[in-house]
């Protein structure tokens, strides 16, 4: 009398399917966001040791205040 009705293909097989394409997509969505997230601050990073190079060359004497105005715009672009 009962048997058959619990064999797994009923409507609780699809909200599962779609709670795994839920729990995959988040995954791989959070994966991508940090490898982003990570690639830029080493770009921003070189950037700012760039300038705080520069910076320093400046205090030091080593160029003057336009080679220093020149470097920065040519950093900044």
């Amino acid at each position: 009398m009962w048997w058959g009705i619990h064999d797994g293909t009923g409507w609780w097989m699809i909200f599962g399917g779609i709670w795994m394409i839920l729990f995959w997509g988040a995954i791989t969505g959070l994966a991508v966001w940090g490898i982003r997230t990570l690639a830029a601050r080493g770009d921003k990073a070189a950037e700012e040791n760039a300038y705080e190079i520069l910076r320093r060359r400046y205090a030091r004497g080593e160029i003057t205040k336009e080679q220093f105005e020149a470097i920065k715009a040519a950093l900044s672009s």
